[in-house]
């Protein structure tokens, strides 16, 4: 394929938000300066997201470096909540296709090329599996990486893993968006948080788009690099899906809610066994040994093993629980939470919505 080919002179808005991220953002500004796809039709939108260490000043010298791009855009916003940095860059964005890149990320050469030819295709919203990598060689980091990459020790989202073939999916990750989508269905729910996308990609679908996911487009995401920070991680995650559940409970799937059964089960069947009944506990230990043992095994086969591999059957208990624990907290505080809620969000939405249609007004002319 001729990714260079285009039956349009398509501007792309690159976008990214940070809050301290130092650590990793020259990897993420060393992609974006050697993506192949003409460097004047693309704009970079970085929103320092509230850091407090060196990220915008990174951003800063990023920006004052010559790549060639037709803008290099540093927005500030405040309140450290994902889905307001995002609407920060979507207002700011005024390019034909928006694509999102999280700052934790790796994008390869190609990347912004084979999603403008796939939206020259004819797609609305395209995308690609997104595997994870680790920005680092230790073999803890290789073990962590081994857990996160494991279906057993992450979500079994179909995004996560590179299709063989084009397919249709309910959401995907660091996905280019023709600009009429937004135009559409508006911004991000700032009411949410790390749940974002699963709100806006379920307006988008009920708005009738599909999510193109193409074996071709590639990315990756950085996997947390200890223990700690995984299972804080794992937590917000959990947290987020009990939150969310009380506002849009469409945009969730069955596989957010497996850790929380999960941590129920456990504590119903301990419950029981203080009474005298073990069976259940013996049961519930048995079957989750047997799929904690099976996918142990195979990450030992499939992957590049060392000897800290061993403690995956233990990594593996420590991250579900981690999120089965903080989806029960998100449900317990939801209705509380829930009263607080006011129509700000819908406001933001909408607002978003009307910039991203005043810069299509402004480009047009």
């Amino acid at each position: 394929m001729n990714y260079f080919s285009t039956k349009e002179d398509l501007r792309v808005s690159l976008c990214t938000i940070a809050y301290n991220e130092e650590g990793v953002l020259n990897g993420l500004f060393r992609d974006f300066s050697e993506q192949s796809y003409p460097h004047d039709k693309i704009e970079i939108i970085m929103v320092n997201n509230a850091s407090t260490d060196g990220t915008r000043a990174m951003m800063e010298e990023f920006q004052k470096t010559d790549y060639g791009f037709e803008s290099v855009k540093l927005v500030d916003s405040t309140n450290k909540n994902q889905a307001t940095a995002w609407n920060e860059a979507l207002m700011h964005a005024t390019g034909d296709i928006i694509i999102r890149v999280d700052a934790h990320s790796k994008i390869p050469r190609y990347f912004v090329a084979k999603n403008v030819f796939e939206i020259n295709e004819g797609e609305d919203i395209v995308g690609g599996g997104r595997p994870n990598t680790t920005d680092g060689m230790s073999r803890w980091k290789f073990t962590l990486l081994a857990a996160e990459e494991s279906l057993f020790g992450s979500s079994v989202a179909d995004y996560r893993r590179a299709p063989g073939q084009k397919v249709y999916l309910d959401s995907l990750f660091h996905a280019a968006y023709k600009r009429e989508v937004f135009e559409k269905v508006g911004g991000f729910n700032e009411d949410l948080g790390r749940t974002e996308d699963n709100e806006l990609h379920y307006r988008m679908r009920m708005a009738g788009y599909k999510f193109c996911c193409c074996p071709e487009i590639i990315s990756f995401q950085h996997t947390r690099n200890t223990l700690r920070k995984m299972i804080k991680q794992k937590y917000g995650n959990g947290y987020w899906i009990g939150l969310t559940s009380g506002v849009c409970m469409k945009c969730l799937n069955y596989f957010h809610f497996i850790p929380f059964v999960f941590v129920m089960a456990l504590l119903l069947s301990l419950i029981l066994w203080v009474f005298g009944n073990p069976t259940l506990f013996a049961i519930i230990m048995a079957m989750y040994s047997m799929f904690n043992l099976v996918n142990t095994v195979g990450c030992l086969v499939l992957k590049k093993p060392n000897w800290l591999f061993l403690l995956l059957p233990f990594i593996f208990p420590i991250l579900h629980i981690s999120y089965g624990i903080g989806t029960l907290v998100g449900l317990i505080k939801m209705p509380f939470w829930r009263k607080k809620l006011d129509d700000s969000s819908q406001k933001r939405i909408e607002l978003v919505k009307d910039a991203i249609i005043k810069n299509t007004v402004k480009c047009d002319e």
